[in-house]
């Protein structure tokens, strides 16, 4: 099974990387503070003093126990004193365990100061070791992600549970014989042109429906819906340019073309338990399937094409299947 967490992961690297550059100079700016708190005027030198030796800050201030600003809002040109009282406890970074040695880092908030994207770091503030309040110092996320690229996608194999009351009326129901079901031959072998001539590089049918829809690589910003009339027309591929399998797929055609042979093995295999729908992108190699029992499956190609008939539709398998 696939790792759920690696978005997770990726969100917490990104937010250890930010710490460790951040917390030699906020430690550093709180020891300052810590001398002169809480005269407002001094702590105001000090964060305007220091707020251009913390990496992407954008705001420095500070705030006392009972969660008050006793600061300006100190930003890299100037300061701002229009928030100088102002309670702070219904701030989303308060809904956690404050800091009471180091520094704790939010979660991505809308900024109710400059309405934009931000974390907060908060730097506990002690003096003989009693908690005087908190050096904060908000980053915005665009500042933070100005120079950073796309963490690249590992194809991988997800199960989703659907809608639990389509799954407790699943055996009172049956397969309907759609019209795509009725030519469906016609329909996938149409499909494995588009994809291998014309530029298809991500297509999704919907069997009980019978429309489909279309992403091609001269134009990956839009998709284009199918109706079963389209798709049968003979003329369709004149619709669209010429273009050769393209060598950014990580699957070949003759796998393309077994996905397709497997579809219709997955719709028509059970009467009960059918296949409403199927998407294959040659790009990232993945397949997603949706079942009668609205459960969802999204998987790599080449684990998809090692499945025997029998996971799908196998007495203990179906059970499985029926909770997804």
């Amino acid at each position: 099974m696939a790792d759920k967490n690696s978005v997770h992961t990726y969100i917490l690297a990104k937010k250890e990387q930010l710490a460790k550059r951040i917390k030699k100079p906020l430690a550093e700016l709180a020891d300052m503070c810590s001398d002169v708190w809480p005269d407002q005027q001094l702590i105001d030198e000090i964060l305007r003093h220091e707020i251009g030796t913390i990496p992407d800050c954008s705001l420095l201030y500070a705030w006392n126990v009972e969660g008050k600003v006793i600061s300006c809002m100190i930003l890299p040109d100037r300061a701002d004193d229009s928030w100088l009282g102002r309670d702070l406890n219904e701030r989303p970074y308060l809904s956690k365990h404050l800091p009471y040695m180091g520094i704790m880092l939010s979660s991505v908030y809308r900024s109710d100061y400059d309405g934009r994207e931000c974390i907060t770091a908060l730097q506990a503030v002690n003096r003989d070791n009693e908690l005087l309040g908190f050096v904060a110092a908000d980053f915005s996320v665009n500042d933070l992600l100005r120079d950073t690229s796309l963490s690249a996608s590992v194809p991988q194999w997800n199960q989703y549970r659907g809608d639990p009351a389509v799954r407790g009326t699943l055996f009172l129901q049956q397969r309907f014989n759609s019209q795509l079901d009725e030519h469906i031959d016609e329909v996938l072998s149409r499909f494995e042109t588009l994809i291998a001539e014309h530029g298809v590089f991500h297509a999704k049918v919907h069997f009980s429906s019978g429309r489909c829809s279309i992403w091609l690589m001269d134009d990956p910003y839009s998709y284009r819906i199918l109706t079963i009339d389209d798709i049968l027309d003979p003329d369709l591929s004149l619709a669209y340019p010429w273009r050769p399998y393209t060598d950014k797929a990580t699957v070949t055609i003759d796998q393309v073309k077994a996905c397709f042979e497997q579809f219709k093995r997955l719709r028509f295999g059970d009467e009960t338990i059918y296949l409403r729908s199927a998407s294959i992108n040659i790009i990232n190699g993945m397949i997603g399937l949706t079942f009668s029992c609205d459960g969802s499956h999204y998987m790599p190609v080449k684990d998809f094409l090692e499945k025997e008939q029998t996971f799908w539709f196998g007495g203990s398998s179906l059970e499985i299947k029926t909770e997804s």
